[in-house]
């Protein structure tokens, strides 16, 4: 309350907040107005009242915050944006297992910022990291598409332990049987035989769980979950998701482990929505599936803008520009995580256990479309108004890089953009049409389309200028 100074209705006085130095006349005559009127028994009701809520206002001051992922693409968003926009924050705790140089110019602030060099796989370093965290903001995962990590190792890191040897790890069964889920819901799927499974039959270890079971043990109440739309699709199926929300019935069937992954650690948060904590309150969680990410950081735009620059300036469109796909700029992904894990207390019973689609003003174009409204006015320009080879032809070439990726991975790494996996999303129209983010709590995209687009720009051309 320090700069300020209340101004409280009594006795049907009507009041406001102001600032030191502002003068109300119908304040100042307010004691000798009620003198006569006030009652001992009401200057100790006064009392307890004004203690009441300087005690609250002094919590309220007093908030940490753990952000596991914190030095991540989205994660360093997120981290910068608590900093900017969160004043009940007393210290911003940043878990990753690599932590970034650019921490250091965050130590100078009003906030202490604590960087924990940690591994969501190890259950001490977990629970070390969440005590004393009033709200924990999970956005460690392993994020990848590609075929740069195994299966096993996506499936540890994002859940909880280690997938069926049969499941996701080769590159036949990410064109041929569907090895994951066709549905989720309340903590029970279908495997693609369609056998019914509960996520309590999954071996309990690293990952997602190691967070929810570190804010049981240790109290703390309130976990956001960053998921993914790919939780839901597109799906390998090639079923279009056309302005769909929340409750839009579609068939996800994931073939890939990373969906595969999120998906059972997103049931995982979700199904953990009221469990008792230390002490005795409810944990109340919710999750958020942004749709394709893009802004400062973005490692796939990074690829493309140089894979263009060896090309030549040129790229070459590979998919329709009639497929369409929702995309979200990374500030107001991060804007959004610092809304929900603000209103997450106050509105417990509305959003625990809830799921909200990430989205903005962006518009909904192709992936080649959407990245050339960055990449064209940085020297790029896109071949074709139709794709140059036909889609038979690049199944080809995908089902070939993943094969050779199998044969190579004894030997070294190779992980092309291409493989049936990215080739079948990109080719898939997923698009959101939801309020229910502003409906539960009130979000309002930060950033414009036209700002997100010019911030992006900008980036890009940096990247230009460092490879110069």
């Amino acid at each position: 309350m320090e700069g300020w100074r209340l101004v409280c209705s009594w006795n049907g006085h009507e009041g406001r907040s102001k600032r030191k130095g502002d003068y109300d006349e119908s304040l100042a005559d307010w004691p000798r107005k009620q003198e006569d009127s006030l009652s001992a028994a009401g200057l100790s009701s006064l009392g307890q009242w004004l203690q009441q809520d300087m005690a609250d206002s002094a919590q309220a001051q007093k908030l940490v915050y753990l952000v596991t992922g914190g030095c991540g693409f989205l994660g360093e968003h997120v981290v910068r944006m608590l900093l900017q926009r969160e004043p009940r924050l007393r210290e911003l705790r940043i878990f990753d297992l690599q932590l970034g140089p650019w921490l250091e110019e965050l130590k100078t602030g009003p906030v202490q910022v604590t960087a924990i060099q940690g591994d969501v796989t190890q259950a001490h370093e977990v629970i070390a990291a969440v005590a004393g965290a009033h709200v924990v903001i999970h956005a460690a995962g392993l994020v990848d598409v590609f075929g740069r990590a195994s299966p096993e190792t996506i499936h540890e890191v994002n859940v909880q332990g280690q997938p069926s040897s049969t499941c996701c790890g080769s590159p036949w069964t990410w064109g041929r049987k569907p090895c994951a889920l066709i549905q989720i819901w309340n903590g029970e799927g279908k495997n693609a035989e369609g056998e019914s499974f509960s996520l309590d039959t999954y071996p309990a270890s690293p990952g997602t769980k190691n967070v929810i079971e570190a804010c049981v043990q240790t109290g703390t109440q309130f976990l956001v979950y960053t998921s993914s739309m790919e939780v839901v699709g597109p799906n390998v199926k090639g079923h279009p998701f056309y302005r769909g929300n929340e409750d839009t019935p579609y068939e996800a069937v994931h073939r890939h482990p990373y969906p595969h992954s999120k998906a059972l650690a997103e049931q995982l948060v979700l199904k953990a929505n009221g469990r008792k904590v230390r002490g005795g309150l409810p944990l109340v969680t919710c999750a958020l599936r942004p749709t394709g990410i893009y802004g400062e950081g973005h490692q796939i735009m990074r690829d493309i803008y140089y894979q263009g620059l060896r090309l030549g300036g040129r790229l070459f469109r590979a998919i329709p520009a009639s497929v369409e796909h929702g995309r979200v700029y990374v500030g107001n992904v991060a804007w959004m995580h610092v809304l929900v894990a603000r209103e997450l207390e106050q509105r417990a019973a509305l959003m625990g256990g809830q799921v909200y689609f990430c989205y903005d003003e962006s518009p909904y174009k192709s992936y080649e479309d959407f990245n050339m409204e960055f990449l064209g006015p940085c020297g790029l320009r896109l071949v074709g108004t139709h794709p140059l080879l036909p889609y038979w032809l690049l199944m080809l070439l995908a089902a070939l890089n993943a094969l050779l990726q199998w044969l190579l991975r004894p030997l070294l790494l190779y992980a092309p953009l291409l493989n049936p996996y990215t080739l079948a999303v990109a080719n898939t129209t997923f698009t959101v049409s939801t309020n229910k983010a502003q409906r539960h709590f009130g979000y309002e995209p930060l950033f414009s389309w036209e700002d997100s687009r010019t911030r992006t720009i900008r980036w890009v051309q940096a990247m230009d200028g460092s490879a110069q």
